[in-house]
């Protein structure tokens, strides 16, 4: 069985790379199990868990996620694409990598924002992060 860690953020780059990855399970004549993985960025600040209780963050992230989750769930489940979803919280590009080592999975297919190679010097890049982190192959999809 194909095993796939698929990373999304709900943008129209991630839908992409769930749009490839319903093709590739088409074409594939062994069965292919998906890894959907939104991660929220952990909130931060000094002083923010006196004004917002464990609870209510855990349920933020979590609708945060479900959200981002809603459009590739009713895709795969529309192709008959066996999947897991899960919702991870911290940087993105660590939980990646993390969630695709503890799955076992033999590759990321996420989407990339096509930013210019001056443009992610400046602000850096999920995408190119997770490449550097990963361990298995990392498919980006524009």
């Amino acid at each position: 069985m194909l095993t796939l860690l698929v990373a999304t953020d709900g943008s129209e780059n991630a839908d992409r790379a769930i749009d490839h990855v319903i093709k590739e399970a088409g074409r594939c004549r062994e069965p292919v199990k998906v890894h959907l993985l939104n991660v929220q960025p952990a909130l931060a600040g000094v002083n923010i868990k006196l004004f917002i209780s464990r609870e209510d963050l855990n349920a933020y992230y979590h609708d945060e996620g479900m959200a981002a989750l809603k459009s590739p769930r009713e895709k795969l489940g529309a192709a008959g694409v066996e999947y897991a979803f899960h919702i991870g919280v911290g940087d993105p590009a660590e939980v990646i990598v993390r969630y695709a080592e503890d799955k076992r999975c033999e590759r990321i297919v996420m989407g990339s924002r096509g930013m210019g190679t001056v443009s992610n010097l400046v602000l850096g890049s999920v995408a190119t992060k997770t490449i550097h982190l990963a361990k298995v192959p990392v498919l980006l999809v524009k």
